[in-house]
């Protein structure tokens, strides 16, 4: 109550139809955590800090008019969500303006599409977009939850993989803005759980939620779209061993139908473009190249417009996006304020080699999807990522599954402690019940 006054004392103009937009998309979630069962609790706790993190950052942002200092992408979806809503309403000029926009390559019509339907309902509120990102941000933190304990079936490991999407600095930054990088995290969350489930038993609904998050994935980022898609079927492929003929059949029967929703929505024909278009290495040079050629850019003598230039080039991409910014690197305000959270990062990256160690070792093909893709996902950053603060800004994708890792790393260094603690504990008794049972002898005897 107290951050909602806050929020309205601060923006009176826009506040109380961005709260009210935040909990119209909130209650999905509160629904589905009404039959959490026993974590319910703690689930509507998280969530419910976590969007107020989001909301506090998000006002923050909003009042100190710092979306070019964060993101400027939030001006052009701005922008160009209203010149759509102005297209819906007869506008030509704003229907042309919209067209030239998406024929030039923008792979982010879906968040176009969002904005323009918020504003539709609610007019021309950025916070509003950013309250949205809040809530799904904060609902990824969910998501997360079910997927660490679909793969491996642990308490802890769901409770401390749930904490770190929730809290972590870099992830409520990114989904307290007017940037599609909140509904990404979501989505890929959303996509990973629903192949899971699908894997387990094929229903109906988990199927239409997977075919619904490929689309959606399309619209925000084509290129996650196919890595994505590949680890769906990689997963099926890898279950096959253990699958009886009614499980086949299932799943092919889940194939088809996704890849029938795929051509019914023109899915196939656009994807197809798209590849066509950006599955040129000098294409992805050319990107790389504005990139370094930035203020915090890095690799600038790159060439990654063959097949060997890109191979050489992921050592490098590789490191920087896993561990950047580094001390050195940070020079700016900006750059600064990320340095606590790297050091956490830092600090937990062996837990994640230790995790995904044990996950590979006992639990490979429960885990195959989110390895498949995050391993896609990282290779492909490590090629044309060529700055530090994208490289910085698209690590969020990868650390929504990095840190069911990280937690599968923690616990199992706390309960090699707990047993060897309790190792201890038992020989001490053991030794104190032996020295008693010697003393008793000896009074025995000495009687």
């Amino acid at each position: 109550m107290l951050v909602c006054a806050a929020v309205v004392w601060l923006a009176p103009g826009q506040g109380p139809g961005a709260l009210a937009v935040c909990v119209a998309v909130s209650l999905p979630t509160i629904f589905v955590l009404t039959r959490a069962g026993e974590e319910r609790q703690f689930l509507f706790r998280v969530f419910t800090l976590a969007v107020l993190a989001r909301i506090i950052v998000a006002t923050i942002i909003f009042i100190g008019h710092k979306e070019e200092f964060f993101g400027g992408d939030a001006n052009t979806y701005d922008t160009f969500g209203q010149s759509l809503l102005q297209s819906w309403h007869g506008d030509t000029y704003h229907s042309e303006r919209f067209t030239v926009f998406i024929n030039s390559g923008a792979s982010a019509w879906g968040m176009v599409y969002l904005v323009a339907l918020v504003y539709q309902f609610v007019g021309q509120n950025r916070f509003a977009i950013q309250l949205v990102n809040a809530s799904v941000g904060a609902a990824a933190a969910v998501v997360i939850y079910y997927s660490a304990q679909t793969l491996f079936n642990n308490t802890r490991v769901s409770r401390i993989a749930t904490m770190l999407v929730a809290f972590f600095p870099s992830l409520i930054l990114w989904s307290s803005q007017a940037l599609k990088d909140g509904l990404i995290i979501l989505t890929l969350a959303l996509a990973i759980l629903a192949t899971l489930r699908v894997m387990e038993k094929v229903t109906v609904g988990w199927v239409i939620v997977l075919a619904g998050c490929l689309i959606a994935l399309l619209s925000l980022r084509f290129y996650i779209f196919y890595m994505m898609t590949a680890s769906v079927v990689g997963s099926f492929i890898l279950g096959m061993k253990t699958m009886g003929a009614q499980s086949f059949i299932q799943r092919f029967v889940a194939i088809v139908a996704i890849g029938l929703a795929f051509t019914w929505f023109g899915v196939l024909r656009y994807a197809e473009t798209s590849f066509t278009r950006y599955s040129d290495l000098k294409v992805i040079q050319m990107s790389r190249v504005d990139q370094a050629n930035a203020g915090s850019g890095f690799g600038k003598d790159v060439d990654v417009s063959t097949t060997e230039g890109a191979l050489t080039a992921i050592p490098i991409g590789l490191v920087y996006l896993l561990f950047a910014p580094f001390p050195w690197d940070m020079a700016t305000l900006r750059q600064s304020i990320t340095l606590p959270e790297m050091l956490i990062w830092w600090g937990s990256f062996p837990l994640l080699v230790l995790g995904l160690w044990y996950a590979l070792r006992h639990r490979l093909r429960q885990v195959a999807p989110v390895v498949i893709f995050t391993t896609m996902l990282t290779l492909v950053y490590s090629v044309f990522q060529g700055n530090v603060g994208t490289a910085y800004r698209q690590r969020s994708q990868l650390l929504i599954f990095y840190f069911i890792f990280v937690a599968v790393g923690g616990v199992l260094l706390k309960e090699r402690a707990e047993d060897k603690r309790r190792q201890a504990q038992l020989a001490k008794q053991e030794l104190a019940e032996m020295q008693a049972a010697r003393l008793l002898a000896r009074r025995q005897t000495q009687t």
